[in-house]
């Protein structure tokens, strides 16, 4: 028997088919690994349960494993592909019954899906990130509202920024209680950035394998933590290079008869992460002083190409050296 599942917020349409592809059960059920289980035992058991990638996606998956069910999970894309071939209507049902065929014929290429604690470090490095956005935007728009009076204030991460902001506004009905307002909602958000750097810096302490990635010139707390939050087992890639790939800091190929183009990089996967490499890289060509090699050999890219080529360059040698760091439990040698 095989499975298939069309996950919703609410509810899971599951489908099993036998091996002929034959349904022999459909049911709706919520969508909670107890329900889509109890669902499942109704028939025989299930050689393989497929379903898709998303929000429900981790918790399905690790919920379903701690039953002993043989959840696989597949890629989006990749699986709307497929059944748009098998069905003309796309209805949930037709989804289910489309991923059971998957999961029945095995055209499908599995994705690793990431422990619950990875996805729990992914949420508070999102977090931070949304919050350091809204800080920025408060901070724009003192800044315009006080430009419409005449007055220029200096740098945001500066002790007389607010303290400028308060006087240009005394005494002006309206303006001063929107400076008041503004300046509330970004001592918030400061507060709240403030503790979530706090609780970084505690699990990056308690992490030897960031302790390690951060002897890396430019590695911070940031970069060591959400690139082990995003490899979460070095073990699924083969060779260290393929992180590369998995980044998207390698480049794009087409190729179709006599065309063969190369293009920029293709930016898949993690974009917080590959943002972070990218500064880490830069951080080590402008600001670490040092002689390295690493730096010699970007800076030959440079010399032959641009500087941004040679940062994503770095960049992709930077995750290499990360994941086999990460792989082997070794330290970084600068030589």
């Amino acid at each position: 028997m095989f499975a298939g599942l069309d996950v919703s917020m609410a509810e899971t349409r599951v489908c099993v088919v036998t091996r002929d592809g034959a349904v022999v059960h459909e049911v709706k059920v919520p969508s909670t690994p107890a329900d889509i289980a109890a669902a499942l035992a109704q028939v025989q058991a299930c050689r393989r349960v497929l379903f898709e990638t998303g929000r429900m996606a981790p918790m399905l998956y690790h919920g379903l494993s701690r039953l002993g069910l043989p959840v696989v999970c597949v890629e989006s894309r990749q699986a709307y592909q497929a059944l748009k071939s098998l069905a003309t209507h796309k209805t949930d049902r037709n989804d289910a019954r489309g991923l059971a065929h998957l999961a029945r014929t095995g055209f499908f290429k599995p994705v690793h899906v990431k422990s619950l604690p990875a996805h729990a470090v992914r949420s508070l490095i999102i977090a931070r990130k949304k919050l350091v956005g809204q800080r920025v935007t408060l901070e724009n728009q003192i800044r315009g509202l006080a430009v419409v009076f005449g007055i220029r204030l200096p740098r945001a991460l500066s002790s007389a920024f607010i303290r400028q902001a308060l006087q240009a506004s005394e005494g002006i009905p309206g303006l001063s209680a929107a400076m008041r307002g503004l300046v509330a909602a970004r001592a918030a958000v400061l507060a709240a950035v403030v503790a979530i750097d706090a609780d970084i810096k505690r699990m990056v302490r308690a992490s030897d394998a960031c302790r390690r990635l951060m002897s890396i010139p430019g590695v911070g707390q940031l970069t060591a933590l959400a690139f082990t939050a995003a490899v979460d087992d070095p073990g699924r890639f083969r060779r260290s290079r393929d992180i590369g790939a998995y980044l998207g800091l390698v480049p794009r190929r087409y190729q179709s008869s006599e065309v063969d183009y190369t293009g920029s990089i293709s930016k898949c996967g993690d974009r917080r992460v590959r943002t972070l490499l990218y500064e880490a890289a830069n951080v080590m060509l402008t600001r670490y002083k040092q002689p390295l090699k690493l730096k010699d050999w970007a800076f030959a890219i440079a010399r032959r190409s641009t500087m941004r080529k040679a940062r994503i360059a770095l960049a992709r040698r930077l995750a290499i050296i990360m994941h086999a760091m990460l792989r082997h439990g070794t330290q970084f040698k600068p030589a």
